[in-house]
């Protein structure tokens, strides 16, 4: 078995909120290869625009913290203000405890840090979306 078949699969609609070019790149091939569908937005207002026109379609919000015209916190709030029950998986490289503990408190699902090591990020969408514990977090 190759280390692609080993990882979780799924078919669900994944939002992934981020304005890192390299980042998109990387994770719509080998998420999509792995069977789900994904949007994109390249930041905070993008991604409410997009969750906002369709909630019931997106499984999962993948949520760069540290962005341009409407960082994680904003868009974590906002998102949350359309579906109390959004599933927000927080990611970054550049960001204090503090910060990131505030939203896991207020729901978020769970946070991974960059760089993206697609094993564990696989296991960690399929965690989130089977209704199970990130572990891990920080």
């Amino acid at each position: 078995m190759t280390e692609q078949e080993a990882l979780p699969r799924g078919t669900e609609t994944l939002l992934i909120v981020d304005d890192q070019e390299t980042v998109w790149d990387f994770l719509i091939e080998a998420l999509q290869n792995l069977g789900y569908s994904v949007l994109l937005a390249e930041n905070g207002e993008d991604a409410v625009a997009i969750y906002r026109d369709n909630p019931s379609q997106i499984d999962l919000v993948l949520l760069d913290m540290v962005m341009p015209r409407l960082g994680g916190h904003g868009t974590f709030y906002q998102i949350r203000a359309i579906d109390p029950e959004a599933k927000i998986l927080l990611s970054s490289g550049f960001v204090q405890e503090g910060a990131v503990q505030d939203l896991l408190d207020n729901g978020a699902a769970g946070f991974i840090a960059k760089p993206h090591r697609l094993p564990k990020l696989t296991r960690a969408i399929r965690d989130v979306l089977d209704g199970k514990p990130v572990t891990g977090q920080l």
